[in-house]
């Protein structure tokens, strides 16, 4: 059988081209634009978004490309829809390509919501006969049924996007493509939108490629993944494999920040120097099994004496729900003022408490009557929590892809009346 997207030395390149500057007639008139008749010299820096990719994706495979930000996976995707060509190299694609890779893409502002549904399936290829079919589902899918004859630039983001993904997804096309688009909707239609992914895979066997930061989305509907790194494959496998790879290799560089010359407050009272997370031995680390406990611990100095605040710490989970915010209270309480010097603060989330998944840390010093936020810095660590497999005959069947924002292990007492 033959791959559904065969790629070969597959590269492209962008010329960075320096801005022209703004000259007004006025300049022309006065002579102050000496050189203007002289040739330009041209820019002639170049960048690599992606180069030799090669890759096989496999009829009704589920494929993810994980990756930092600017690693080429929009590239990749924009090059396989045929909307950018290659520099170097080619795509084979053996099938009809539905892609969903920014809200908007292929729809018209000033068309309504039905008259979109068929602009994009004649761009697809499709006759008019083929939408028809598919229509009222297309509508019912999306959820915007009230809207579907108002002209889509009054339209939401989240709506657009609906409307996006129901059309690809109902139309027949033997291949897949879904951008990061996805994150714009609520939780409850990206739930709906991968449940959709998984029946058009397994149930008509279709191929899908799915970009995501989110590697919990990526872990539970991929089968295989793909790893860029600089435009680059850095590795291929296995989804868990290559998703341990990635957090491990760039997790690490987000579990720990340091200001030089420390972070100040406004009143430049105090200022944070210093916050990582740590496993229970000190060390800094970046993944942590479910079991474990996690500590996060900061440095800050005060600069005046008898300075009363108190410690605060916050967790989202990488749906950006929060999860929790967490106080000192115990210091709060006692007033403790602090003179000046150099402090260590740290904080312990205990084990069985958060699901798998990434977490965001945001930390802050604070006082509380009256409410005075010194510092408060959002989103300045990330870990990654996960469930060792090895160590579930240790804890029994207590283990993986609980639902929830928490999942506390709690006691239960069963007694017998009778």
């Amino acid at each position: 059988m033959q791959p559904a997207i065969e790629i070969r030395n597959l590269g492209k390149q962008y010329r960075l081209a320096a801005a022209e500057p703004y000259i007004a007639l006025r300049d022309i008139i006065s002579g102050t634009v000496k050189n203007w008749f002289r040739p330009r010299q041209q820019q002639d820096d170049k960048f690599w978004a992606l180069r030799d990719i090669n890759l096989d994706i496999q009829p009704g495979e589920r494929v993810g490309i994980i990756g930092r930000n600017g690693a080429g996976k929009s590239t990749l995707l924009k090059i396989i829809s045929r909307i950018i060509p290659p520099t170097t190299g080619e795509a084979t694609i053996r099938g009809r390509v539905g892609s969903l890779l920014e809200v908007g893409t292929g729809f018209h502002p000033e068309l309504t919501g039905r008259e979109n549904i068929y602009l994009n399936g004649s761009i697809l290829g499709l006759k008019k006969a083929e939408i028809n079919r598919q229509l009222d589902a297309i509508i019912d899918f999306s959820g915007v049924s009230k809207f579907i004859d108002t002209p889509l630039k009054y339209y939401s983001s989240g709506m657009q996007m609906r409307l996006a993904f129901a059309v690809a997804s109902h139309l027949e096309s033997e291949i897949l493509l879904i951008d990061e688009v996805l994150a714009v909707g609520d939780l409850e239609f990206q739930k709906k939108c991968v449940q959709k992914m998984e029946e058009l895979s397994t149930g008509q066997g279709r191929t899908v490629v799915f970009v995501s930061h989110n590697l919990d989305s990526i872990r539970n509907f991929c089968q295989h993944c793909i790893l860029l790194h600089e435009g680059q494959v850095s590795m291929m496998g296995e989804t868990d494999r290559v998703i341990q790879q990635y957090v491990s290799a760039h997790l690490n560089t987000l579990a720990e920040k340091t200001w030089d010359n420390g972070l100040l407050s406004e009143k430049k009272e105090v200022s944070l120097r210093k916050i990582w997370v740590h496993n229970q031995t000190g060390e800094v680390c970046a993944r942590f099994d479910t079991t474990e406990r996690i500590g996060i611990t900061a440095e800050y100095e005060v600069k005046e004496d008898q300075l009363k605040f108190s410690h605060g710490l916050n967790i989202y989970n990488q749906e950006q729900v929060n999860v929790f915010n967490a106080h000192d209270i115990k210091d709060m309480m006692s007033a403790t003022k602090k003179d000046k010097g150099l402090y260590r603060v740290t904080v312990w989330i205990p084990g069985n408490l958060l699901p798998e998944g990434l977490f965001d840390t945001g930390f802050a010093l604070f006082n509380s009557q009256p409410l005075d936020i010194l510092i408060h810095e959002q989103r300045v660590l990330t870990f990654e929590v996960y469930t060792d497999f090895n160590k579930l005959s240790a804890r029994g069947s207590y283990a993986e892809h609980f639902p929830g924002v928490v999942r506390p292990l709690l006691d239960w007492e069963l007694n017998k009346k009778s």
